[in-house]
This record gives structure tokens, C-alpha cells and sequence, in this order.
């Protein structure tokens, strides 16, 4: 049996209400009560206290045996914030990336975020570089306060909030619209201008150049981020933010990267890739490496190969990656028809000429160079022919 009714009598419901009763009668009362729209403060409070006690099973169990003694020996006569339960209830945003109601913990400023490009060789070796900024700091002379001592007063506008909430009525539904202050600009606070800070003219911080040492670790990546906490603006009521540097990689003009792997292309003369020889590739850093074909050992055209940990460096243990290497045969435009027997000698023999049935007439045809645009074409086509070779087809059901 219910020892005590006020909080039902507060929300004019029987004591038996269900939790959608109490919600309904709630959010009834607390319309018409709310202080914007020129109700009862007090009585807003009272409601709103009622209604989240009731909508907590326990505390309400308690309340129902006991009354609100039973509840000040709980320790629950304490609760949130009216404002804060109403927002709940109707929406509304807050300040400072908040959403419904108050924001809760530490306030903190807006994040800087500053995108720094960086070349693949600062990536492969590692680099130190200063980043200058500009933020917000705390005025020095009037430590943040916007004026003399006692000259600041809290906005009788917004009661100190910075923000207005304004209800409006569409239809069956009711929204809350939350806006800023006009008279404090959101500041919660108002200074007489003869009372301004002549440094800050009242505004509590003043622009500030900051100058951050930014050290790229060797085998970092495109997306990846290095925080400085507590580096971007000051307030006199929050806590600073975070500077955030995202690393974006430059193109490379000989090397593509796949995570710790390198790729090259590398084009060598058809005497090298048939005799052997030398060649050189200018690494990130200040080497070459020094590649050496054996007399007799073939490289063939559009070949790859590898060449162990001279690839990327891993960021944690600076374990390199693989460098591939996809060689290109530039082949001469002519031969000296003389040199031609030297050629027969060392090369294997000609395939002979494909014979089909006895039916069959061979015509000798001449081959001539195409025109730039005829050539471009032809070779698009075939580019397009070798993009959809081996893709699986995908086809489109209608549902």
C-alpha cells in the first residue's frame, strides 16, 4: 500500500500508473510548466523531481513503502539537473559537442586538425619538422577573466547558460530549440565595456603563435596521426583540446608502395638482358643498389623480381619490407644487317613459318608504321580487353 501520494498528486496520476502513465503525465506538466514558456520554477523543479523518482523502479519502491523519508535514508533525494531531464525527454542540443541535455565530464575545446604531405623518403628515414600554428591563449593580463576583478557578471538573459531554450509547437509534436545567447554571445557572462581587459578587450584569450616539433617515425603511413594533448585552444572554461597531425603521402615518381613492400620498374637494354651487364637503383636514401646479370642469364620483358629487405621499414620494429623490381627490354630500333649471322649464332635457331593444308595460298604482306591516332585506339581497345580478362561477371538481380 502507497504510504504517500504527493509525487503522484504532482503529476496527477493514480498511484498504480504505469511507467508510459507517468511519462505521458510528465511531459503534460512539464510543458506547461517550464520556465520559458512562463511557468511555475519551482514547480517545475517539483514535477520534475516527482517524475524521476516514479521512473526509477527501485526509488520508487522505496518511496511507495516509506515515503521521502525512506528516500533521504537511500541517499536519494539528490538528481539530475531539471533542464537535463526535460532535454532528455524532448531533444536538444548542447554546447561544447554536446547532445541531449548538459554535457557531462571535462569540457575541452575544439581539436586542430592540420594535414602535413610528406615525401616517401622522409617516410622511409625518418624526420623531424616544426609546424607553425595559430590558437587562442589565455589572456596573460587578466588571466583569462576579460576585465578587472568583479567586472564580470553572469548574463541575467540566459541565467548564466549561454543558451536560450525556446519551445515550439508543430502540430501534435512539440520541439525544443536550443540557441545561443544574443546578449552574451553564448558566454553565459557580460562585462561593462569600461570594465574590458585593454589587452583581450574582453574576450579572455588572444591569439597566440605556437610552434610544434612534429616527428615523423620511419614507416609511417598515409592516415596515420600524431597527437600533441592539450595543445589547441585555451579557455577559461574548458580544457585545451588536442593538435592533431595527419600524414598524407606524397606520390613517388619511381617507387609505389604496398604496406612495407616497394615497387619499381626499371627498363635495361636488350644486350643486358640477354649478355648480362649491370644496373643501378637510386634507393629513398643516399645508396644505390647494384644489380648484376650473368653472362647467359635471360631477363625477360615485363619480368619481376625480388629483392629482399629493401622494401619499407615496419614503424614499431623498423623490420624492412621487399623491393620488386619489373623489368622493361628497351629493344634497338634497327640491327646492322651485317651483325645479323653473330645474332643466328648465339640465339636459338627460328621457329619456321607456320604451314596449314596444301589448299591454302601464302601472300606476302608489307608492314607499315601506324598513325599516332589509329595506334592510341587500337591500343585502348586492347588495354580494355585485358581489364575485364579473369574479372568474375557480376549481374544485377531486381528484386
Amino acid at each position: 500500500m502507497v504510504r504517500e501520494t504527493k509525487f503522484y498528486d504532482l503529476l496527477e496520476v493514480s498511484p498504480d500508473a504505469s511507467e508510459s502513465d507517468l511519462k505521458k503525465a510528465y511531459r503534460k506538466k512539464a510543458l506547461r510548466l517550464h520556465p520559458d514558456k512562463g511557468g511555475d520554477p519551482e514547480l517545475f523543479k517539483e514535477v520534475t523531481h516527482a517524475y524521476e523518482v516514479l521512473a526509477d523502479r527501485e526509488k520508487r519502491s522505496v518511496y511507495d513503502a516509506r515515503g521521502e523519508g525512506g528516500l533521504s535514508e537511500q541517499g536519494g533525494m539528490g538528481g539530475m539537473d531539471p533542464q537535463d531531464l526535460f532535454s532528455q525527454l524532448f531533444g536538444g542540443g548542447g554546447f561544447f559537442g554536446g547532445g541531449g541535455g548538459r554535457s557531462q565530464g571535462i569540457r575541452k575545446t575544439k581539436d586542430l586538425l592540420h594535414r602535413v604531405q610528406v615525401s616517401l623518403e622522409d617516410l622511409y628515414k625518418g624526420k623531424t619538422t616544426k609546424l607553425a600554428l595559430t590558437r587562442n591563449a589565455l589572456c596573460q593580463k587578466c588571466n583569462g577573466k576579460g576585465g578587472k576583478e568583479g567586472a564580470v557578471r553572469t548574463c541575467g538573459s540566459c541565467n548564466g547558460r549561454g543558451a536560450k531554450l525556446t519551445l515550439r509547437q508543430m502540430g501534435p509534436m512539440i520541439q525544443q530549440i536550443q540557441s545561443g545567447c544574443e546578449e552574451c554571445n553564448g558566454s553565459g557572462e557580460v562585462i561593462n565595456p569600461k570594465d574590458r581587459c585593454s589587452n583581450c578587450k574582453g574576450k579572455k584569450v588572444i591569439p597566440e603563435k605556437k610552434i610544434l616539433e612534429v616527428h615523423i617515425d620511419k614507416g609511417m603511413k598515409g592516415g596515420q596521426t600524431i597527437t600533441f594533448s592539450g595543445e589547441s585552444d585555451q579557455s577559461p572554461i574548458a580544457q585545451s583540446g588536442d593538435v592533431v597531425i595527419v600524414i598524407e603521402e606524397k606520390p613517388h615518381d619511381r617507387f609505389k608502395r604496398q604496406e612495407n613492400n616497394l615497387i619499381t620498374e626499371l627498363e635495361i637494354d636488350l644486350l643486358t638482358a640477354l649478355a648480362g651487364g649491370e644496373v643501378a637503383i637510386k634507393h629513398l636514401d643516399d645508396r644505390a643498389l647494384l644489380i648484376r646479370f650473368l653472362p647467359g642469364e635471360v631477363v625477360k620483358n615485363e619480368s619481376v623480381k625480388v629483392i629482399r629487405s629493401q622494401g619499407m621499414p615496419s614503424q614499431r620494429h623498423h623490420e624492412p619490407g621487399d623491393l620488386y623490381v619489373r623489368f622493361t627490354v628497351k629493344f634497338p630500333s634497327s640491327v646492322d644487317p651485317s651483325k645479323v649471322h653473330l645474332l643466328e649464332m648465339a640465339l636459338p635457331p627460328r621457329i619456321p613459318v607456320q604451314t596449314f593444308t596444301k589448299n591454302i595460298h601464302l601472300e606476302e604482306v608489307d608492314l607499315d608504321e601506324p598513325d599516332a591516332r589509329s595506334k592510341a585506339s587500337a591500343m585502348a581497345d586492347e588495354a580494355m580487353d585485358e581489364d575485364h580478362e579473369g574479372e568474375p561477371r557480376v549481374q544485377c538481380a531486381n528484386q
